[in-house]
C-alpha cells in the first residue's frame, strides 16, 4: 500500500466519521418532526457551535475589509449578522450554499430579521479549479448586488479568498498578481495544501500571460485547461493534515 501514515489513518477512520455524521443527521431529522420550536432552535445552535466549529469563529471571525463597502469573513453567527446590519451591510453572499443544518437556518433567520439579503452562491470548491461558467456567474453577480456586501465560506480562507480575488480583478481593476493576494496566509489560506490549487490556477494564467499577453477572460476562453491544472498541481502531505484533519476545512 503506497499511502503515507496520515492518508492511511484517514482512510481507516473516514467510514466511521461519516457513519457518525449520518447517524446524527438522521436523529436530528426525526427530532425535528415532533420537537417544539425551542428545542429545534437549541439544536440549531448546537449544530452551529459544535458540529460546525463556531466555538472558534465566535472568538475570531476572520473578517476583513477588502474594498470600500466589501468585506469577507468566515461563517457568521446570528450575533455577527446583527453587527453587520449595524455596519450597513445590505447583502451577504453565502459561498457554502443552501444546507440542511443549523448554521444555515440561523443565518437565514438572522438575515431576514435584520433586513439583509442572503445570496447563496455555491459554484466554487476549495480544492477544485473554478469552472468557467461559475467565473462568469460571479462576474455577473458582482454587477447585480446591492452594496455594501460581505462574502463568507466556512473559515473565510479559501472560497472567500477566491471570490475576493475575482472581485478585486473584475470590480477594482487590480492586476491578477495583486488580486491573488486575497489567497494568503493572512486570511488562513495554506497554499501548500490541496486548497493551493486555487493559487496554481492564477499562476497558470500569469505564466501564459508572460509568454503571450492576454486578458484573464481571453485566457479562460483560449488557454484554460482545468483538467491539466488539476493534474499537474502538487500539494504537500503535512499541509493537508493541517487543513483537512486539524482545521477540518470544507
Amino acid at each position: 500500500m503506497n499511502l503515507n501514515p496520515f492518508a492511511y489513518a484517514k482512510r481507516l477512520t473516514k467510514p466511521y466519521s461519516k457513519a457518525l455524521s449520518l447517524k446524527y443527521r438522521g436523529w436530528r431529522a426525526r427530532v425535528d418532526v415532533r420537537a417544539p420550536g425551542w428545542v429545534r432552535r437549541a439544536l440549531d445552535y448546537f449544530d452551529l457551535y459544535v458540529m460546525d466549529h463556531h466555538v472558534f469563529r465566535a472568538i475570531y471571525l476572520n473578517r476583513h475589509r477588502i474594498a470600500p463597502g466589501v468585506y469577507r469573513s468566515a461563517q457568521p453567527g446570528p450575533s455577527h449578522i446583527a453587527r453587520f446590519a449595524r455596519m450597513g451591510i445590505k447583502t451577504i453572499i453565502n459561498l457554502r450554499g443552501e444546507r440542511d443544518c443549523g448554521s444555515y437556518r440561523l443565518e437565514v433567520e438572522a438575515c431576514k430579521r435584520h433586513g439583509i439579503k442572503l445570496v447563496n452562491f455555491q459554484q466554487f470548491r476549495s480544492r477544485m479549479v473554478p469552472p468557467v461558467e461559475a467565473i462568469h456567474e460571479a462576474h455577473k453577480l458582482f454587477n447585480e448586488l446591492e452594496y455594501p456586501i460581505l462574502f463568507h465560506c466556512k473559515s473565510g480562507a479559501d472560497r472567500a479568498g477566491l471570490m475576493s480575488a475575482f472581485f478585486m480583478y473584475m470590480k477594482e481593476d487590480k492586476p491578477i498578481a495583486e488580486a491573488v493576494k486575497q489567497l494568503s496566509l493572512k486570511f488562513g489560506h495554506i497554499r501548500q495544501s490541496e486548497t493551493g490549487v486555487l493559487d496554481y490556477f492564477f499562476e497558470c494564467y500569469m505564466a501564459d500571460n508572460d509568454a503571450e499577453p492576454m486578458t484573464f477572460f481571453e485566457w479562460l476562453e483560449t488557454h484554460y485547461d482545468p483538467a491539466e491544472i488539476k493534474r499537474t498541481f502538487r500539494s504537500q502531505g503535512w499541509a493537508n493534515v493541517v487543513v483537512n484533519r486539524a482545521l477540518q476545512r470544507e
